[in-house]
């Protein structure tokens, strides 16, 4: 009988890669500092019917790659059944080789369901009853598949306009031993160029905070209040996605004038946006300083390209891309001017087009100067994001940091997914770096010290990024 495809010695081409991964990566615990998971079925420990339901329904990456392989969309997104559109998936599968979705395809299956065939038409039965089977028992429920998966800590996406009811709840649980942390995601605050719906927020933000969003102190009063109850539930990281860094000159003259002029019902222009957008992510950074949170930069998406299955479908639903932007410039403005007003927080950007990864990974550099208290490498080109987070795309990203920054002090990965089979991530992400490092120990490169290097190893896979971040883990 052939071996398996996921084998204990996956992706790793040689012996030091072996080496490093089986006794420094391998049984390393996980933090998932940024995800889209929802923490209401954490706190209510969902147990999920299907497979469909749980790998399946809401997961863009196979969404995308569903309608390359010409699936109808109503077995994508529509109104097929839960085995139709499993069985669309398992139809795609095999025509995805060379793709990141056929790795992380069969790694969650082995690790979760122990099937260790290849998944295609053929075995999709299989499957399918696998599924049933394990998700029917308890410890395959949102809590289980968290300790299955050694997650020691994780920190959700969530709009400052969020009651945060079920962080609350899931704090005050004791039989969590996985702690569930809310990140501040501001980004519909800055959206002036549509009146009615920055109206509704605003009016959404003045009711959850109980301060007045009729002036622009008082909307952002507002916004601090919220920023300071995501503090007081343990939050230690904003994150904000953005299509491009706002770049331009605003005092609070001007910013109040827009705030007016929008409040009273008229949309801002281009220009108006831009400078709105600038002066708030500054009163954002401020924030982040004074609490000594990180803020996480998510730029360079183009999103919702295809304007029919938005006006459909709505957003994350696999029609954004990869944006083609000069982002320098803006960065160092935006870095020069917090760092001036003595208000630069320790940042994590996550670059979305590769060939800006060592322009803005050498712009990071300029503003590494350590303040007390704050770990090295306070600014960070963060893990290869979305459409980067296969194993070429890390490749790129580990050597852009390697040779730009010191990789020793680089905070590792994370699932930016909604499933909760995603943290075999994590061991992807491990395997490829343990391959990287051990190819430059055979070839040389870097000395034959294992104990030296697997420590490092070791550190980016979990100790750096609990250090740095300041979060209390479980």
């Amino acid at each position: 009988m052939s071996a398996p495809f996921i084998h204990d010695d996956f992706m790793l081409q040689s012996q030091a890669a072996k080496e490093l991964y089986h006794h420094f990566a391998k049984d390393e615990p996980i933090l998932d500092f940024h995800n889209h998971l929802p923490p209401d079925e954490i706190a209510a420990n969902r147990k999920f019917e299907n497979l469909y339901d749980i790998w399946l329904a809401g997961d863009h990456y196979k969404w995308r790659g569903m309608r390359a392989n010409g699936i109808d969309e109503s077995r994508i997104t529509g109104d097929a059944s839960p085995r139709d559109k499993f069985d669309a998936w398992a139809e795609t599968v095999p025509h995805t080789l060379r793709n990141a979705l056929y790795h992380w395809t069969h790694l969650e299956l082995s690790r979760y369901f122990g099937f260790e065939g290849l998944f295609s038409t053929k075995t999709a039965s299989e499957v399918w009853e696998i599924g049933l089977e394990k998700l029917a028992q308890p410890e395959y429920s949102c809590r289980g598949l968290l300790e299955m998966s050694q997650v020691r800590a994780l920190c959700t996406t969530d709009d400052p306009t969020h009651s945060l009811e079920h962080h609350q709840a899931i704090a005050a649980d004791d039989s969590i031993d996985c702690r569930v942390y809310p990140t501040f995601r501001p980004d519909p605050a800055l959206w002036v160029d549509d009146a009615e719906h920055f109206n509704t927020y605003a009016d959404k933000l003045s009711e959850v905070s109980e301060v007045d969003c009729s002036t622009l102190g008082g909307y952002c009063d507002a916004l601090r209040s919220r920023h300071d109850f995501f503090h007081s539930l343990g939050g230690r990281l904003s994150d904000h996605g953005l299509h491009h860094l706002f770049d331009a000159d605003c005092s609070e003259e001007k910013a109040t004038a827009i705030f007016e002029k929008v409040r009273s019902g008229q949309s801002a222009d281009e220009a108006d946006a831009e400078a709105f957008g600038a002066y708030l992510m500054l009163f954002f950074g401020e924030l982040n300083a004074a609490r000594g949170w990180t803020m996480q930069l998510h730029i360079g998406a183009e999103r919702n390209n295809n304007q029919r299955l938005f006006e459909t479908l709505g957003r994350d639903i696999g029609c954004d891309s990869m944006a083609d932007i000069h982002h320098a410039g803006a960065l160092r403005r935006y870095l020069s001017t917090l760092d001036l007003r003595g208000h630069l927080p320790k940042v994590m950007l996550y670059n979305l087009n590769p060939k800006d990864n060592y322009a803005l990974a050498t712009m990071l550099g300029n503003f590494q100067q350590a303040k007390p208290g704050d770990p090295p490498s306070r600014l960070q080109l963060g893990t290869a994001w979305w459409f980067m987070d296969t194993k070429e795309g890390m490749e790129w990203q580990i050597n852009t940091f390697s040779n730009t920054s010191l990789l020793s002090h680089f905070n590792g990965m994370l699932t930016d997914s909604r499933s909760f089979l995603s943290f075999t991530r994590h061991e992807y992400f491990r395997r490829i770096l343990c391959n990287v490092i051990g190819t430059d120990i055979e070839n040389g490169e870097i000395p034959r010290d294992m104990e030296m290097v697997g420590d490092m190893v070791r550190r980016i896979c979990f100790q750096n990024p609990a250090e740095y971040f300041g979060l209390e883990l479980g």
